[in-house]
């Protein structure tokens, strides 16, 4: 039966949030600031409805409380922050448009998603059997037995069948799409060539490289034209772009030796000790591995010290002060043959049964197929493989340690039991389970300490000004580096754990200088240089790379203008150049040889459909080109049927894509909570 634990364990994608404790510090801290006590600050639009601060946090509440989320980093924090707003989008953007289109789950549908006979990803995530990965009917009918009495599983369930409702009418929705992607005869002709045809010819070109820049001259006008009228090329999200310092936390000499006189001090109990276990479980640093291991799995030398018994180490490897000593050994076999049989852990009385007949000689592999409730090995006799030992641990290692080829045991493991045939056994050798301690190179609290000082005295002299700020780095010997985040960017590119920078840009002003961040080992501080909340990039940040394409469109009416001759060689001749030979260029080519990549010549020679002509001049991305097609071959690679289903199955594909982005972009959704989360 489900309990409503193992629901929230299992419910939807495994999420993380922020530590509670932190969160409500951090919300009381921006009491004042935010005026929270007289307002709720907006954190997004979404198709022209505000949203606000509690409405969100009110849905990341609800959303962390349904997966019972306990721990965080980053990365599962970002997971449960894109759940929360795809839940507001939906909220404000699907449903509504599901509605007008008529969509709806009707009742009878809904039961028979319940029954499994329409798959549900929201149902499978909470109700899959864990043993066998299929979809558990019945575990729905525990749930909901439950659920009569527990009021925290009634709004689970409640949740549960919203998310199914969504799913369902997503997907209705995709399939009207899908429904309307017809590919005709004209668009199966063309794929037909394209696959089939290739072309053989010879070419000529002018690289616009070749045409010095001072020949023509580019207006501000120009510039300005065509910024104008190629705008939607320059489309931005908002932004921010500052400049920061990282303060770098490296050891000194000092704290090298310091480092190795404590570890060789820590080494010499280590190597003594006779409660081994105790010893490395009270160092914060020291670890016991969960699995056996044999000399070929060990470092020559850590192989020579723990086979023999002795204490490995202290030695620094890796950056890392490293002793180990050996746990316990074993002589077991370094590989071993396994069928196996899984069964419910409820299934005692018969696992007992079944070990019994197979020890009697009872033919394990019929077994496995008849009663095994994992199917992926079942079908196969219950085969598992050859698997080192090493690839066992816990009550399995020490179940297999003493087992010889034809042995059958049984191991309870969590919620199954199984039963193990061993059908091939090598040569036993010697095994270890390690007991280690590392200690990381790392600096000590005092040069911490002097590096925060240095940058307390930076973040001083930096403020002011830009020109400020430069200055201070200079001083201080750190170099600025420079980076813009987009609105709904939650870290710097470039710098892991730096969440904090990232709200604190989204919520300074231009010019402000930010607080000592700690991230990583290391220390952070910012200036905000500039801020852009314009819907394109503005042309004097763009000028340079419009300059560079009005001066290409000069230079290809240039050469364009110096080509003369009826034939290829003619203007190969006019244009200074040699011809050159291409063959075997499709439709679908990424480079023609010689050119390199030229997509707008490859589209022009796979559009011919006659031999012998001079092209028209080609505008390519670095030159102009000229060509003529000498030969088109056709092979039989696809036929108009294939074609017809590749061609349909593609659109298709693109249609589930892109249709919700592209809504998504049409409802004009503006992420504002870089300042708050």
């Amino acid at each position: 039966m489900a309990s409503l634990n193992t629901l929230r364990t299992k419910f939807g994608v495994v999420l993380s949030v922020i530590i509670a404790l932190a969160l409500l510090a951090f919300i009381f801290s921006l009491k004042t600031e935010m005026g929270f006590s007289d307002n709720d600050p907006r954190v997004g639009v979404i198709a022209g409805e505000k949203i606000n601060y509690s409405e969100y946090w009110e849905q990341y509440e609800r959303i962390k409380e349904q997966n019972n989320v306990q721990e965080s980093d980053e990365q599962q924090s970002a997971m449960l922050a894109n759940a929360v707003w795809q839940s507001l989008v939906a909220k404000y953007v699907m449903t509504p448009g599901f509605a007008s289109l008529g969509l709806r789950l009707s009742e009878p549908e809904r039961l028979a998603i319940l029954s499994g006979r329409y798959p549900s990803q929201a149902l499978y995530n909470a109700f899959a059997d864990p043993r066998t990965g299929e979809y558990d009917v019945t575990a729905v009918s525990g749930f909901l037995a439950e659920a009569e009495t527990n009021p925290q599983a009634q709004a689970a369930w409640a949740q549960l069948n919203a998310q199914i409702r969504s799913e369902r009418e997503a997907q209705q929705y995709l399939g009207l799409l899908r429904g309307g992607v017809y590919v005709n005869r004209l668009e199966v002709a063309n794929g037909v060539a394209s696959a089939n045809n290739t072309f053989a010819g010879k070419w000529a070109s002018k690289r616009y490289s070749s045409v010095p820049d001072s020949l023509f001259t580019v207006s501000s006008s120009e510039v300005k034209s065509y910024y104008n009228s190629h705008k939607d090329s320059f489309k931005q999200i908002p932004n921010r772009t500052l400049s920061y310092v990282v303060f770098e936390v490296a050891p000194t000499d000092d704290d090298l030796l310091e480092l190795e006189k404590s570890v060789a001090a820590v080494g010499a109990d280590f190597a003594a000790t006779e409660e081994l276990r105790s010893f490395v479980r009270a160092n914060r640093n020291g670890s016991i591995a969960d699995r056996y291991v044999s000399a070929a799995q060990l470092s020559d030398d850590e192989a020579e010290a723990l086979m023999a018994g002795k204490t490995y180490g202290p030695v620094l490897k890796n950056n890392e002060w490293t002793m180990a000593r050996v746990l316990d050994s074993k002589m077991v076999s370094d590989s071993l043959g396994i069928r196996h049989i899984v069964l419910p852990y409820t299934e005692d009385r018969l696992a007992d049964s079944l070990l019994a007949v197979a020890r009697q000689g009872g033919d394990f592999r019929q077994l496995a197929a008849q009663y095994s409730v994992y199917e992926a090995t079942a079908a196969n006799g219950g085969e598992v493989g050859v698997l080192p030992f090493s690839a066992f641990n816990g009550e399995f290692a020490e179940a297999l340690a003493g087992a010889k080829q034809g042995d059958v045991v049984k191991i309870a493991s969590g919620d199954a039991i199984q039963l193990m045939q061993i059908y091939r056994a090598d040569k036993p050798s010697k095994h270890v389970l390690v007991a280690s301690i590392t200690y990381p190179v790392e600096a000590s609290d005092a040069t911490r300490r002097d590096v925060h000082n240095q940058a307390g005295t930076f973040s001083v002299n930096a403020k002011g000004s830009s020109e400020a700020f430069a200055e201070a780095a200079s001083a201080a010997a750190v170099t600025p580096r420079i980076v813009t985040l987009s609105q709904g960017d939650r870290t710097l590119r470039g710098l892991e754990d730096s969440r904090e920078v990232a709200r604190w840009a989204f919520g300074a002003k231009k010019g402000d200088v930010s607080e000592i961040f700690n991230v990583g080992k290391d220390y952070v501080i910012a200036i905000l240089t500039e801020i852009d909340d314009s819907q394109y990039t503005p042309l004097e940040k763009v000028a340079a790379q419009v300059r560079a394409q009005v001066l290409r469109d000069k230079k290809y009416d240039y050469i364009v203008a110096q080509l003369a001759g009826s034939t290829l060689e003619e203007q190969a001749s006019s244009l200074g150049s040699e011809v050159g030979d291409f063959d075997e260029v499709a439709y679908g080519s990424y480079y023609v040889n010689g050119l390199g990549m030229e997509p707008r010549v490859v589209g022009a020679i796979a559009s011919t459909t006659a031999t012998g002509a001079v092209s028209a001049p080609v505008k390519g991305l670095s030159g102009v080109y000229v060509f003529r097609v000498d030969d088109i071959r056709t092979a039989d690679k696809q036929t108009a049927e294939g074609e017809k289903v590749r061609a349909q199955a593609m659109q298709e594909s693109m249609v589930q894509q892109f249709a919700m982005p592209a809504i998504q972009q049409m409802a004009e959704i503006q992420d504002l909570r870089g300042r708050y989360f």
